[in-house]
């Protein structure tokens, strides 16, 4: 799958779960959101790392509670970027690929 086919599939998602229950999603909710889920993912870190208590979960489900954050975690990255334009891979590019050939180091 092609990040544009997932970016357009997560966002088709996202207008449902919005319409569905009453979301207006602006430009402050999709921050606010990736905000969220940035706290879901740490949370899932900690319990991973066994910096935090395990909520009664055993250590496989901890695991796949953390995959599933950091999937939730890229999926509102991409909804954010599609709302202001970005072209994620391009922004990739300029911004990370430009030091692939290991010539440089980033500023």
């Amino acid at each position: 799958m092609q990040i544009g086919e997932l970016t357009e599939q997560v966002e088709r998602i996202s207008q449902g779960y919005a319409s569905r229950f009453g979301i207006d999603r602006d430009a402050n909710w999709f921050v606010l959101k990736l905000q969220e889920e940035m706290g879901e993912l740490t949370q899932a870190h900690l319990m991973l790392s066994g910096q935090a208590r395990t909520k009664g979960r055993t250590g496989d489900e901890i695991g796949e509670l953390f995959r599933s954050e950091v999937a939730d975690v890229l999926c509102h990255v991409l909804l954010l970027a599609h709302h202001h334009d970005i072209d994620v891979i391009e922004e990739v590019r300029r911004k990370w690929l430009v030091w692939a050939d290991g010539t440089g180091l980033p500023q």
